[in-house]
Order: structure tokens, then sequence, then C-alpha cells
């Protein structure tokens, strides 16, 4: 008798929409520093903290959501994560109704929570549309798909931001209502499809040590430590880059908060591109060679960003909304800075997967235990941006972006000596 084959259609769809959910959420909380500095008076610092609660989850969910996947699975955990993310989009909601004095600290709660959520997808959906795909490379199909819609949503994210809170003077969060009612309501859909639907679930491997031990096993190993902090100033400079050019274009007189986040759109536009480029050329050049080149590309572009006048004016194709109301390109006008930062997208869009896979070299019987400390160490993402804000309340927005450079420096120290592995887990020492 023939076992009649499962169809995971509405699986798979459910788990690209969370694929995309990640990149909605988490790339809400550095343009919403816009409205929380109109709203609040808050500084650049300020401003940039419910980006900084988002990301500080990771490193507090970081290591708790790999225990919580091994003790329930996978198709649990994701709906635990769906239901966090609900409440923590809700509660940011919630912040829109309360009083002045309190609207601000509710939704830093609310981006902490909605982190939670980010943290334990971030640890699910990879594995889960792997094996919803059957493993393989219908799988790995699935996942560079799923990671694409990451990538639109990301580009998505900033543009409609700005399109809300368009000119005004003083933006709010109740400008930000539309976004948040399409997040809940896909969380809210994709809850209730999961639940109701069968999966298979992965049969979860118990290590036989400890993972404190294999942790503290991992820490051993000088290129792995040199890549857990590589992981930490990687995500800083991916979300710091266009975050304070967001704040920056939006207090423009020449260019204004609608602009501002079509052009940090096209940022993440270009991580996509950059995605696809290096999904292309993958086979053929090194993870090295990779993280070296658009290190120091990266480098250059930001040195540039902040030595030419800011008075120089170009022409920069961008997401633009038209008269129409359709998205479309278009050019406008932006200082010339903003062009050099927009293009560090296509630099950062292939490094963590380089900074991975010479992170992790040889690790062995560690590379789980790696894997989880790579995942708290994302809270750079919160953290760098954060720093970069506060020299921008002291110095300006241009020479802020110091902290990008130095860390790109850092990065492209990691490429070219960093990232050497001296010994392997099976014992073995390498020659230098």
């Amino acid at each position: 008798m023939e076992t009649k084959k499962q169809n995971y259609t509405v699986p798979i769809i459910m788990m690209i929409l969370l694929f995309g959910m990640i990149a909605f959420v988490t790339n809400l909380a550095a343009p919403m520093g816009v409205v929380l500095k109109d709203q609040f008076g808050v500084s650049n610092f300020q401003g940039m903290m419910g980006n900084a609660m988002n990301f500080i989850a990771y490193a507090i969910m970081g290591i708790p959501g790999g225990i919580l996947l091994q003790r329930i699975g996978y198709k649990k955990t994701a709906l635990i994560a769906i239901a966090i993310g609900f409440v923590g989009v809700g509660i940011q909601y919630l912040s829109g109704h309360a009083g002045q004095g309190s609207a601000f600290t509710i939704y830093l709660l609310g981006a902490l929570v909605a982190g939670f959520s980010m943290t334990l997808l971030n640890t699910v959906v990879n594995p889960m549309l792997n094996t919803l795909g059957g493993g393989g490379n219908k799988g790995n199909q699935l996942i560079q798909f799923g990671g694409s819609f990451n990538s639109v949503m990301a580009t998505f994210t900033p543009a409609f931001v700005g399109i809300l809170i368009g000119e005004a003077t003083k933006a709010q969060i109740t400008d930000i209502f539309p976004i948040m009612y399409i997040a809940m309501g896909i969380f809210a859909l994709v809850f209730f499809v999961l639940l109701g639907v069968k999966i298979p679930e992965p049969s979860i491997e118990f290590a036989k040590e400890p993972l404190k031990n294999l942790m503290a096993g991992a820490m051993k190993f000088r290129h792995f430590i040199f890549g857990a902090i590589a992981i930490f100033v990687y995500v800083g400079v991916e979300v710091g880059t266009p975050g304070t050019m967001f704040f920056w274009l939006s207090e423009h007189p020449e260019v204004g908060k609608t602009t501002a986040g079509f052009v940090a759109g096209t940022y993440w536009l270009l991580m996509l591109v950059g995605r696809l480029v290096g999904a292309s050329i993958g086979s053929k050049v090194s993870s090295k060679t990779m993280l070296s080149v658009t290190s120091f590309v990266g480098l250059v572009l930001v040195l540039s960003a902040i030595l030419f006048p800011t008075s120089t004016m170009v022409n920069l194709p961008v997401l633009q909304r038209t008269a129409t109301g359709m998205i479309s390109f278009g050019l406008s006008e932006v200082p010339i800075n903003a062009m050099f930062l927009v293009l560090v997208g296509l630099c950062t869009s292939i490094m963590w997967g380089g900074i991975f896979n010479l992170a992790v070299e040889g690790l062995g019987k560690y590379l789980a235990a790696a894997s989880g400390i790579f995942m708290v160490l994302v809270c750079g993402g919160g953290i760098l941006p954060a720093l970069q804000n506060w020299i921008a309340d002291i110095a300006g927005f241009i020479p802020s972006y110091w902290v990008m450079f130095a860390g790109l420096a850092y990065l492209l120290f990691y490429a070219l000596i960093g990232s050497k592995v001296t010994k392997r887990a099976d014992g073995a020492e390498v020659k230098a």
C-alpha cells in the first residue's frame, strides 16, 4: 500500500511569510526612531533605542531559543515565536494610545518583546523550510527564496514608513498604525494556519555533552573568537549605516522624511542584489576573498561619505512613489554622501555567510554551540547603531560614521588575518 505524499505548500508559504516578517519587524525599528524623535523630542541616541531593544533581545533569547527548539520541536517553537511577535507589535500599537509620559517606555517594551519573537523565528525558519522542502537542493532553494523575500520586505519597510509619516513637522506613532495592523494580521494568519496543519518534525539530536561545555570548547578556537566579534560588528554596520542615514536625511532641508525612507529602502534593495550575485559566484570565490573585497570596498565608500562635502548633490536612482501612488524607480537629489552609504548595501549583503563559514571552520562537534553564540552576538545590531547616534548627538551625523569605518576595518582584519585557522576540533595543529 502506497503512502500518500504530504503536500506542504501552505506551511511553506507561511514560513516564507515569516521570513519576510523578520525583516519587516526588524527594519521597522530604525526608521521608527524618526517618529520617536518627533513625538517625544528625544536625542538621536534615544531615537535608536527601539532598534537597540529589538537586537538586545538576541543577547537574552539567543541560547534559550536553541534550548527551547531542542525540547519542544520546530512547530511549537514557531507558534510561540509568532504569538510573542503578535504581542510585541500589539504593545507598540498600544504605545500610540498611551499618554505622552508613558508612551515612549511602552514602545520600547514592545520593541524588546518583538525582538524575542525575531530571535526565535531566526532559530526556526531556516531548518523548518529546509525540512518542508525535503532537504537537499529543494530545501536550500526554499531557504534562498525565503531570504529573497526577506530582502524585499527589508526594502519595503523604511519606504512605507517614509510614505506614512510624509513631511509632517511632528510625526506620531499613530501615523505608523497601518504597518502595525499588517504585522499583527500576518502573525495571526500564520499562527492559525500552522496550528491547523501537519508538518514533519525533524528528529532533534541531543548533544552528549552539556551545552556549556560545548560553548566553552568553541571559545578555545582563536579564529572563532575573532569571528564571533566580527558577527557583532557586522550586524551593527549593516543596521547602523542605513538607520543613521535615515535620521540624517529626514532632517536634511533638501531631502525630507519621505525621500529618506526611499533612499534607505534602496540600501536594502542593493543588499538583495548583492545576495543574488553572491549566491551565483559563491561556489567559485572563497569566503575569505569575498569578505576581504567587500570589507575593503565598504571602507572606501564610508570614508568617501565622511570626507566628501555634504553640499555636493547628485541624482540617485531610488524607489519612489509616483503621482498616481505607484512605486517605481526615479531620480532623487541627495547629498553625494548618501549615495556612497547606499552602495555599502552591496558590500554588507554577503558578509554574514562569509564570516560564518570562516569562523566555524574546523569546529566539528562545537558547530551547534558556536551557532548559538553567533545568535547572541547579533545584538551588535542594536549596540553599534546606538553608539553611532550617541556620537551623532555630540559631533554630527557624518562624523558618526567613523564608527562604521572602524567596524569595516575590523572586518577587513578578520578576513585577512583573524580568520586564520590555527587548530581544529580533532586536535590537529595547523602550521603557519
